[in-house]
């Protein structure tokens, strides 16, 4: 690749993303412009598939509004797109969710994926700073 175009396309691309991967609930704030005047609008659905990589990286998220699936693609790096942040994260088991398209209703949901701390179920440890010993923590 040409050094200037290599350099334009680092310096273009975002650094504080999240890590967004297939199965997740997010919201992407966009800034729309209508007219003279610019707002942000949220779009909250589900990531069913991400293609590309560095600048050209895109992921498709969709929702279901008024019982009619939408689905919108965004460019990760994209000056439009104000943040995404990812609300919850799915288990999902293939790469592109397409299955998803003829399901209606609870079908649509995917498993949740646990973190380390809700896996276990209990609570994290404490350290008594006078004793030294290590106990459960009371909620």
């Amino acid at each position: 690749m040409n050094p200037k175009v290599r350099e334009l396309t680092l310096k273009s691309l975002k650094k504080d993303l999240p890590n967004v991967q297939i199965g997740d609930t997010v919201k992407v704030t966009v800034r729309i412009k209508e007219g003279t005047k610019e707002r942000n609008q949220n779009y909250e659905g589900l990531v069913i598939k991400t293609r590309g990589a560095g600048i050209s990286k895109t992921l498709t998220v969709r929702r279901v509004f008024q019982g009619v699936g939408v689905e919108r693609v965004f460019f990760f790096h994209s000056p439009k797109i104000e943040k995404i942040q990812v609300l919850r994260s799915g288990k999902a088991r293939r790469a592109k969710l397409y299955f998803l398209r003829d399901r209606v209703g609870k079908a649509t949901k995917l498993r949740e994926k646990l973190t380390n701390t809700q896996e276990t179920g209990s609570l994290p440890k404490e350290v008594i700073p006078e004793e030294g010993k290590l106990v459960e923590a009371t909620s």
